[in-house]
């Protein structure tokens, strides 16, 4: 019998591991992320399978540019420019995708919008109800006993991706998950979330729960212009809270000093997702993925995107304010030139490459013989770059043009004919 003992106990082992029963002094494994505890499986998640709809695109590339990474192992992506909103790379931007702990970003927006409002102040307690203590998945570990405030909430629901803090802020704000989950809805309605909905504030699998790459890079935009505050926590890579120290579940933060958020998702159904934000140069970029392998590739892809975005792309002033771009000329006018060009600023986001050979045109409505205001709009102005037109503004007039008198007409009209 001896001899047969190796097998028997590769055997037991086996089917110890198949039924997820951990051995003698084994440590529980950590919950899924975003996903019920009694959920987690030891044997690899089986995905859904990568759509086969259009390749990976860079909108705003001219010729002869690099493609954009192709990313075969990601379900969908976008690579966002956080200062302009231009989609500089692409794949099934708009495609369905649950987003596990990536809908915790709605969470976040509200609860900064209320505190912006005066409805919740950062030390403010927050009571901790049965409901919130048992909510399975990823915790920060609270109960109806913590004393917990709403900024150990945000960190905890940004860090620890708390599926307990997100149902503690819901309540707090909202007074029943139900009335947050409205709010969440009405939200993305308000900021043009087109393919996204919400059946829960935690992200937990529902068929009737969806978002998409280009919704989660909108929301994220929306959140670092209004929020920036959240950078202070995202950027954490551990918290700890009641004695409970956690690891921040976003592993581009361990791997690119650059990159200071957002947040992260994982459950069986969406694979490993990634919502991440970098500064590299004084610009800040957005990056996306969606339905990833494991963490390892889904990180891999966030730095292919980076990468690309910030070798390939720049930002660049296409038109200054108060700038003269060109004239309009009248005889019916006191001072017969006035200077057109830009209302204000126009940022960019275009090939680095095509931003020293910028061409600009002035087209020029008629000259309104009774005059004009100050910034009136009297044309627009266009700006291609390699054959491709990268931004149409208005032109407006940089000074008022007042109708001339009758003397000052005729004496015009005199000297014409001499």
């Amino acid at each position: 019998m001896v001899r047969y003992r190796p097998f028997i106990a590769a055997l037991a082992g086996g089917m110890l591991l198949a039924g997820g029963i951990a051995g003698p002094g084994a440590r529980a494994a950590r919950p899924a992320h975003g996903h019920p505890a009694h959920a987690h499986h030891v044997l690899a998640p089986v995905l859904p399978a990568a759509p086969s709809g259009p390749p990976a695109v860079a909108p705003l590339a001219v010729a002869d540019m690099p493609p954009p990474p192709a990313l075969a192992d990601q379900a969908s992506y976008v690579l966002m420019d956080a200062a302009t909103g231009a989609i500089i790379a692409e794949k099934v931007p708009d495609l369905h995708w649950p987003p596990a702990s990536l809908a915790k970003l709605m969470a976040v927006y509200l609860t900064y919008q209320r505190i912006a409002a005066g409805g919740l102040k950062l030390d403010q307690a927050v009571p901790v109800s049965v409901a919130a203590w048992r909510t399975g998945g990823s915790r920060m570990f609270i109960s109806p006993a913590t004393q917990v405030t709403v900024d150990q909430l945000l960190h905890g629901l940004i860090i620890d991706s708390g599926n307990d803090a997100a149902v503690a802020l819901a309540q707090a704000i909202a007074g029943t998950r139900g009335s947050f989950v409205r709010m969440m809805n009405a939200t993305a309605a308000r900021l043009g979330l087109a393919n996204t909905h919400y059946t829960d504030v935690d992200g937990l699998p529902d068929p009737a729960m969806y978002s998409s790459a280009r919704d989660i890079a909108l929301l994220s935009r929306a959140i670092l212009r209004r929020f920036p505050q959240v950078l202070r926590i995202s950027a954490r890579k551990h918290y700890t809270f009641d004695k409970i120290r956690q690891r921040s579940w976003n592993p581009v933060l361990f791997h690119d000093p650059t990159v200071d958020g957002l947040k992260t998702g994982r459950t069986d159904e969406a694979g490993h997702c990634i919502d991440a934000t970098a500064v590299r140069g004084g610009r800040r970029l957005i990056a996306v993925v969606l339905g990833g392998p494991s963490w390892s590739a889904s990180t891999k892809a966030i730095e292919a995107l980076l990468d690309y975005g910030y070798q390939f792309y720049t930002n660049a002033t296409v038109a200054a304010a108060g700038r003269p771009l060109g004239t309009l000329t009248s005889s019916r006018w006191k001072q017969e030139t006035i200077a057109v060009g830009a209302a204000h600023d126009v940022v960019r986001t275009l090939p680095t490459a095509a931003a020293t050979s910028l061409q600009t045109k002035l087209l020029l409505d008629p000259p309104q013989p009774g005059g004009f205001a100050k910034g009136a709009v009297v044309g627009r102005i266009t700006v291609s770059a390699g054959g491709k037109t990268i931004a149409t503004v208005p032109a407006v007039a940089l000074a008022a043009a007042q109708p001339a008198g009758l003397v000052t007409r005729l004496m015009r009209s005199a000297r014409k004919l001499l």
